[in-house]
């Protein structure tokens, strides 16, 4: 096993290991690769890439997609709910770091 490199338990437990391919991810969410794109274009995802420059998603990446296609059909435009989805991580965020503090 090579130094710096997780093993495979450490990956399956990972929310931010990128296992999942672009058309892997699509066939999951019901989407488009398309729709994946523009995710990336709005920087609600940036997919880390292979050697071979393929893009690959991680599990948390995957339900931040999966948000955004809720919201998109429920009619939100793409760059909307992705400034949506943001501002509730950043509240969430600073929630749970208040939450911390006052332990």
């Amino acid at each position: 096993m090579s130094q710096g490199r997780p093993d495979a338990g450490e990956k399956f437990d990972d929310e931010d290991y990128p296992a999942y391919t672009m058309g892997r991810a699509a066939d999951m969410l019901e989407v488009t690769q398309p729709f994946l794109r523009s995710l990336e274009e709005a920087g609600l995802i940036i997919p880390q890439r292979s050697e071979g420059g393929h893009r690959r998603y991680s599990r948390r990446q995957l339900r931040q997609a999966l948000r955004a296609r809720e919201l998109v059909d429920q009619g939100t435009p793409v760059a909307a709910a992705c400034r949506i989805i943001t501002l509730e991580d950043q509240l969430a965020e600073r929630t749970d770091q208040r939450g911390s503090a006052q332990n």
